[in-house]
């Protein structure tokens, strides 16, 4: 009767050894974990759920998997592990599944659909040749290039999802397609995975017309922020085979080349610096962001991409296929893997979310001008009723802006006043607005912190950028706050970004998403474990109700319980490399109204539904009651499970799972006397509500037989943890701690205690029994 551990030692390791895979530069590894572990908020504080980890994960090299093994104890069944290999073989893209009780040994085969019973696991070298067979993997190089090893960084290993990416990817070149698309969400690792691509490339000399050379690739963007970046920092590796295309030169002597279509493209003084470059010079283009622009029909850098079509094209987007970015995906074709939000999140590689939906009152209402009101500048205001969608765009009303700042500047004192946050404002003029109300109600840490809150925008040019680099690095205290409008949407890594404030309309999904992509990096060593949105315009209520999206935020938080479902707009352009601001000629006048104040309304929650699927209105309360109802039935059978303490710790563990917790539930419930049991029986069960200190004194009034069979002071120490739970609740019957504390500890120490009872055993079923009776009824 081996349990598992003696299993794996004794029969399983000795079994994956006599087949190969501990010779170089086959191997195996054990308990590999490859999630990290969902979070979710227990209150108010961020836990992680278990990670997933497979027994044995069988690699043809260090970075290339082929098959997972689950193994059971040799008392189950030889397949029993089986389900649970084969999902796990699917989440990490391998093609072979193996169950096994050290005995015999079950195999699924992805490419056939069959399984088979073997006494043996096959040698590296068969699984190897029959994954190539499938593949039509038939040429020595190919092979070669598809197992050439990653470029390794301290602490920076590649994640499951960006190893299949990369394999993927690999396999799609060297089997000739020309065309390549992948969809990962925003903070999954693009940059890291189109770096890796490169340089298994790079170092195993392919290139397209198969000669003895490396290859040379174009790492193609729309933002000089989204070609820096990665060019002096990711690939640094490449040392100086890069190169920047910028200010007319085509430099032809290097190989890793970095550029923005506009320093490419046509204008009216040159007929585009891309016709410099024979369309077969390069071999790869990476397409970052391909959604944002060059794929569509009418764009003017759709003629690049075309003009290198002999090129291999590698298009990068966060995005899935939508009306918006249909030009993409027709270009690029289906992605050949997809890594979503959705499931960034459930891996916990991607922090969740919280939203908080704020309405100042004039968004709920709406904004009329006097008969003959002027603004600022002695314009006559258009009559009509202005809505959040005209607001900064028609009508730009200072008291909304500083009733915005007076409550994000609120909130951030009673949460954390340096969260490092980015505030989306409607244009450029707005977000200097912004920054100035911020910075005077933040005068006092203003005064230490001169940069605490500031502009990125397209008009502080390399000031600006100066601020976002600050901000970005880990260690730095400031900047905190930085307004924007549009620079900072998409390709801004900001790790440690707590809060997202949207104070503009967002209307396009793909937009909503790359600005929601600037919290979801999850840092434990920093505490950033989640982020919050901020909705002043209702643009996030909106995208949530999207049935596209995908991705599950934690809960949200309406203030002032009013929908703003308006319609809105999103301007379209290819950028200048900076932020995008071009004026639009049809865009009525705008107006400004420096007068009035406006304030936010009341506040409600909306949580997620029973199946995480969608957001609903209900209270705190009703969700936990709902819960439990769902765990355990009947207020009896909750009963018999929570006067157990093993039992009970369970049901606190699983409540915790699902983000309950006794002291947020007590205080949302407005009982913070309330026993815990009773709470959750009112809740679900609508069962009469009892405090702590009622349901003591009811113990002693009605068995006081109990406390009678004990010597006086055993007598009292019951009594002293009576009255502990009175006050503080279950977690006073703990053991030994309880015993190390006043007024108990002053009867001796634990061993003198359980003296008193006549050892240990005997306190136990004293303090055992104590529990039953006090929940007897």
């Amino acid at each position: 009767m081996l349990n598992e551990a003696d299993t794996c030692r004794k029969y399983v390791v000795p079994k994956l050894i006599q087949s190969g895979w501990d010779n170089e530069p086959h191997s195996f590894t054990e308990q590999q974990n490859f999630t990290d572990g969902r979070i979710v908020m227990v209150g108010d504080k961020p836990k992680r759920r278990k990670k997933k980890r497979a027994d044995y994960l069988l690699r043809v090299t260090r970075d290339f998997k082929i098959a997972v093994v689950e193994a059971k104890p040799m008392y189950r069944k030889t397949g029993d592990g089986l389900q649970q290999a084969k999902e796990y073989a699917e989440i990490l893209g391998l093609k072979f599944a193996y169950a096994t009780n050290g005995d015999g040994i079950v195999e699924f085969d992805y490419f056939t659909g069959k399984e088979r019973l073997l006494s043996e696991f096959p040698s590296p070298v068969e699984l190897w040749s029959r994954y190539c067979e499938a593949h039509k993997i038939e040429d020595a190089q190919k092979k070669e290039r598809l197992l050439a090893p990653y470029y390794r960084s301290q602490g920076k290993d590649a994640r499951y999802y960006q190893e299949i990416a990369i394999n993927k990817s690999i396999e799609a070149i060297i089997e000739g397609k020309k065309r390549i698309l992948l969809t990962m969400a925003t903070g999954t690792g693009k940059t890291f995975v189109a770096f890796q691509i490169c340089w298994k490339l790079w170092e195993s000399k392919w290139n397209s017309r198969g000669e003895p050379r490396k290859p040379r690739i174009l790492y193609l963007a729309d933002r000089n922020i989204l070609i820096d970046d990665p060019k002096d920092k990711t690939f640094t590796p490449f040392g100086d085979a890069r190169w920047k295309i910028e200010n007319g030169d085509a430099i032809k002597s290097r190989e890793m080349y970095f550029a923005i279509y506009q320093s490419l493209a046509k204008d009216d003084r040159r007929p585009g610096l891309f016709r410099e470059y024979a369309p077969d010079f390069f071999d790869l283009i990476i397409v970052d962001e391909c959604h944002r622009g060059s794929a569509r029909d009418e764009s003017n850098w759709r003629e690049i991409l075309e003009y290198f079509q002999p090129a291999y094209q590698l298009g990068m987007t966060a995005t899935p296929l939508r009306d918006d970015n249909r030009d993409t995906y027709a270009y690029f074709g289906d992605p050949i893997y997809t890594y979503s939000l959705r499931q960034g999140i459930e891996d916990g590689f991607l922090a969740p979310y919280r939203v908080h939906r704020i309405v100042t009152d004039v968004d709920a209402a709406g904004w009329r001008p006097s008969q003959g009101e002027k603004d600022r500048f002695g314009y006559e205001i258009p009559d009509g009723e202005y809505q959040t969608k005209d607001f900064e765009r028609v009508i730009a009303l200072r008291a909304r802006t500083q009733a915005i700042a007076r409550h994000l500047a609120e909130f951030m004192r009673n949460t954390d006043r340096f969260a490092k946050t980015i505030v989306f404002c409607v244009d450029q003029e707005h977000a200097d607005e912004m920054r100035r109300a911020l910075n005077n109600l933040n005068a006092d840490l203003v005064a230490q912190n001169s940069d605490y809150v500031c502009r990125v925008t397209a008009d502080e040019g390399q000031i600006g950028i100066g601020h976002l680099s600050r901000f970005q690095e880990l260690e730095t205290k400031t900047p905190v706050i930085l307004t924007t409008s549009k620079l900072l949407s998409t390709g801004v890594d900001a790790p440690t970004c707590k809060n997202i404030v949207l104070a503009r309309v967002i209307g396009s999904m793909t937009e909503f998403k790359q600005i929601i992509g600037r919290g979801t990096r999850v840092r434990d060593d920093y505490g950033k474990l989640f982020f919050s949105i901020l909705d002043y315009t209702g643009s996030a209520t909106q995208m949530f109700a999207d049935p596209a999206f995908d991705g599950d935020p934690l809960g949200i938080e309406i203030e002032d319980g009013v929908h703003n479902r308006r319609g809105s707009g999103s301007g379209k352009g290819e950028g200048d490399g900076q932020d995008q601001e071009l004026p639009d000629e049809d865009a009525p006048r705008k107006y400004y109204v420096d007068g009035g104040r406006f304030e936010i309304a009341t506040h409600y929650v909306s949580e997620l539904d029973p199946d995480g699927k969608q957001l609903r209105v209900i209270r705190f309360t009703d969700y936990a009651a709902e819960k439990v109802r769902t765990l355990y039935p009947t207020a009896s059978e909750l009963r018999v499970k929570w006067s157990d303490l093993e039992q009970r710790a369970e049901i606190v563990a699983a409540l915790e799972e699902r983000g309950i917790d006794f002291e947020s539930l007590a205080r949302e419930a407005g009982q913070p006397e309330a026993d815990s049991f009773d709470l959750l029986c009112h809740l679900a069960f609508n069962a009469p509500l009892q405090t702590r200190r009622q349901r003591a004194e009811q113990l002693r009034r009605k068995k006081p037989d109990f406390f009678g069979q004990y010597g006086p002071e055993a007598r009292a120490i019951l009594e002293e943890l009576l009255d502990k739970y009175s006050e503080h609740g279950t977690t006073q019957f703990e053991m030994p701690e309880v015993l190390k504390v006043p007024p108990i500890s002053e009867h001796g120490n634990v061993g003198e205690i359980t003296g008193i009872f006549g050892g240990a055993e005997r306190l136990k079923e004293a303090v055992d029994q104590l529990q039953v009776l006090l929940y007897a009824a």
